[in-house]
């Protein structure tokens, strides 16, 4: 069973995204976005499949590129009537993730809080938990089958409080295929906080605890998290985790929507 979540559009996109998790993983140029079909390579892929998928689904994710080519897919995009949104690419190895992660993870949670490194199945009550969460933060939920590692190893962590509420929540996967350069880099996100345990570094630990997981239960030489450009929140969490801004990638959504998709 899924545990699909989220508003019509959101489980279309869900159901999609699962129908073709063996072709997205086979296919040269192909990569798991979760949310919608995606690519790490335009060229493998080809313009005529992201356009027939644009067609389809009104959205389609590209992962990692590279910033130098970026006018030309706007450009692509643009002369068929959709637009690109984008984000920056924060990546970290092994070593800065580790020697920065180590004195959060390390320090006590406070008092009431405790960390879980595992849900309970694609419609179990602490998956709903965490989607419910998601969705109240403004960010577009995965399914419960994704987060629970029905399609390929993930990490789904969390800081619970005493009342048995979530207080924090992360996820990690691996996105790209064996063709890809990027096959052994985790993606790190889905990253909230609840707003009455904001101010006491929650973001930050339980971000480090979802990188620290990537690399020892996904066997990741890389994480990488993608951040807007004004969430400067953000950027000092997974720069506090070891991860820096990469000069040379971008990551992106093209849609025809009025909004970016993750909101």
């Amino acid at each position: 069973m899924a545990g699909y979540f989220g508003t019509e559009q959101q489980i279309k996109l869900q159901q999609r995204a699962e129908e073709r998790y063996g072709w997205t993983m086979k296919t040269p140029g192909a990569c798991c976005n979760v949310r919608t079909l995606g690519t790490d390579d335009p060229d493998a892929l080809g313009l005529d499949t992201i356009f027939e998928v644009l067609a389809e689904d009104g959205v389609f994710g590209f992962r990692l590129l590279e910033k130098a080519r970026q006018p030309d897919l706007e450009n692509a995009l643009t002369e068929n009537g959709y637009r690109l949104d984008t984000w920056d690419v924060f990546v970290g190895d092994t070593n800065a993730i580790r020697d920065a992660t180590r004195p959060t993870l390390s320090t006590a949670l406070p008092g009431g809080i405790r960390a879980f490194s595992e849900l309970d199945g694609a419609e179990g009550p602490l998956t709903r938990s965490f989607q419910e969460f998601m969705a109240t933060a403004g960010i577009a939920p995965f399914s419960g089958s994704f987060l629970n590692g029905d399609h390929g190893a993930v990490v789904s962590v969390g800081l619970m409080d005493d009342a048995g509420s979530l207080a924090a929540c992360a996820h990690a996967y691996l996105p790209h295929n064996h063709h890809s350069p990027y096959h052994s880099y985790a993606w790190g996100g889905l990253v909230a906080v609840a707003p009455e345990h904001r101010g006491k570094g929650l973001g930050t630990y339980v971000n480090a605890l979802m990188a620290d997981a990537a690399m020892t239960r996904l066997s990741a030489t890389h994480v990488y998290e993608l951040v807007a450009a004004t969430n400067t929140t953000s950027r000092r969490m997974v720069e506090g985790c070891g991860l820096s801004l990469s000069q040379e990638l971008y990551s992106g959504l093209a849609t025809r929507g009025a909004e970016r998709f993750t909101r």
